[in-house]
């Protein structure tokens, strides 16, 4: 399990595993010294004619760029881009107030770098309960320092605050829907200008006022049904759907969630991911989400209100959400003078789920690096040098995150023999250390040889027990559903 060294497995104990599961020394060895990835290029689609821009060496007006999506993508983007004298930057969004089906989870590397202020911050978790098919409960938490917890937020809250800094920074904030995208024949730097058409909404219940806005570069932040990412023809990625309810619960239960958040596991609530309870300030997050079976959504949250029982018990539903959540990076994110970030890039990890941290991420590194791709306002970028500023180096820095997950999560979410192991590892301090070390500080952990190795048996014995235990995986079909997966 550690690089540079053999570790001999004894083969009967690999042959009682299920065939997916002997995929774990692999997993275990690319987890501990894995290598980045990089995606990229693609065809082209028919492009509209415009007017030619004028050369980068003759750029006398302000660049202009338009961030569509004012999540924590969109607005980390923004921001940068604002702060330049010789840009123009417009972020349009559509629901100012928009609150996004999230689990609403941040690492605490994300309030220092980003500079939250502790009040967009609803709660510090610093304890965890995993529940697993069997519903044996493991507490893990104690591996944390004093000073380090899980930031918990409302994404309403958040959302807002960024994109109100980057308006003191100075975007042009556009209440608008994004309708249509004209994509210019020639995408080069002395190419024509994209136009944007949207819909501006003034106020509330107003209807929508046709607009059009020209821009020499567009950001796609908005989501995972990206219009940018359509009309830049990015390719399409599978998508998960997340469902999510707001539960206002008594005082008194809402007091064990004070700093405590749950996740379950098994194929009751999930065939290939985990049900959560997440505390926020005044109420609980109850939900779930699927890829390979999303018209059963409603089934597995019925089945996360079973689980969760007593400690939401008489709770009143105020709020349901649901939203597309991608399952992995879009083919092309950089084409021409368009760039995808957050959820619209396909930013998003498996196993955990987690997205605001590398929606935030991407925003901002895009953001830095046409900055000094302009040069003060006085050139466009091109389409490759985008690509070696911002793409190259965030999958240097995140893409080994990214691999290691995906292979956890094809292991462990697997069957729910593979998810009682997965439980029972997490008993581990050594487990529990690196994975909130991982997740607290955005680094793959996992750099103690002897460690390693007692973990890679562990995990076999593991996943023997939790096949002798665990109930069979109940088998459904949707053929209709599964032809539209890539």
């Amino acid at each position: 399990g550690a690089p540079g060294r053999e570790v001999n497995l004894d083969a009967h104990a690999l042959s009682s595993l299920p065939p997916d599961n002997k995929m774990l020394a692999l997993t275990i060895g690319l987890a501990l010294s894995p290598q980045g990835y990089s995606a990229f290029g693609g065809a082209r689609v028919a492009r509209v004619a415009r007017p030619a821009h004028p050369t980068s060496a003759n750029i006398e007006a302000k660049i202009r760029i338009a961030v569509v999506g004012g999540g924590p993508s969109g607005a980390c983007c923004a921001e940068i881009l604002a702060q330049e004298p010789n840009v123009e930057t417009f972020l349009i969004e559509r629901k100012m107030d928009n609150a996004k089906p999230c689990g609403g989870a941040i690492p605490l590397c994300m309030v220092e770098e980003f500079q939250l202020p502790p009040e967009i911050i609803d709660r510090k978790v610093r304890k965890m309960k995993m529940i697993s098919p069997s519903n044996r409960e493991v507490d893990i938490g104690q591996t944390l320092e004093p000073n380090e917890y899980i930031g918990m937020c409302r994404r309403e809250i958040m959302d807002g605050y960024l994109r109100q800094r980057a308006e003191k920074n100075g975007a042009n904030m556009i209440n608008g829907l994004v309708t249509k995208i004209d994509v210019p024949e020639d995408t080069s730097p002395t190419g024509g200008k994209y136009v944007i058409y949207y819909a501006e909404y003034a106020g509330e219940g107003a209807a929508g006022k046709p607009q059009r806005l020209e821009v020499d570069l567009i950001v796609g932040a908005d989501g995972a049904n990206s219009r940018v990412a359509k009309a830049m023809d990015a390719g399409e990625y599978n998508y998960a759907i997340a469902f999510q309810e707001r539960i206002k619960i008594s005082d008194e239960k809402m007091a064990f969630y004070e700093d405590l958040a749950e996740m379950y596991v098994g194929d009751d609530v999930s065939p290939d991911f985990y049900g959560w309870v997440f505390p926020k300030y005044d109420h609980v997050g109850v939900g779930t989400g699927t890829v390979i079976n999303r018209p059963a959504i409603k089934e597995y949250q019925d089945a996360m209100r079973l689980r969760a029982g007593d400690k939401i018990a008489g709770g009143k539903i105020i709020k349901v959400e649901a939203h597309p959540i991608p399952e992995h990076m879009r083919p092309r994110r950089v084409v021409g003078r368009a760039a995808l970030v957050g959820d619209a890039a396909g930013y998003v990890t498996k196993c955990s789920g987690e997205g605001i941290y590398f929606a935030a991420k991407s925003g901002r590194m895009l953001g830095e690096s046409l900055v000094r791709l302009m040069q003060g306002g006085t050139r466009l970028p091109t389409e490759s040098e985008i690509i070696r500023e911002y793409i190259t180096p965030y999958d240097k820095a995140y893409g080994p995150t990214y691999f290691v997950l995906d292979l956890l999560q094809r292991i462990f979410y697997s069957s729910n023999g593979a998810r009682e192991a997965f439980v029972e590892m997490c008993e581990s301090d050594y487990v529990q250390r690196v994975t909130f070390n991982s997740y607290l500080y955005k680094k793959v952990q996992g750099n103690n040889p002897i460690e390693d190795i007692k973990l890679l048996f562990n995990t076999v014995g593991s996943l023997i027990r939790g096949a002798a235990v665990a109930a069979p995986d109940k088998a459904f079909s949707n053929p209709k559903e599964s032809l539209k997966r890539l």
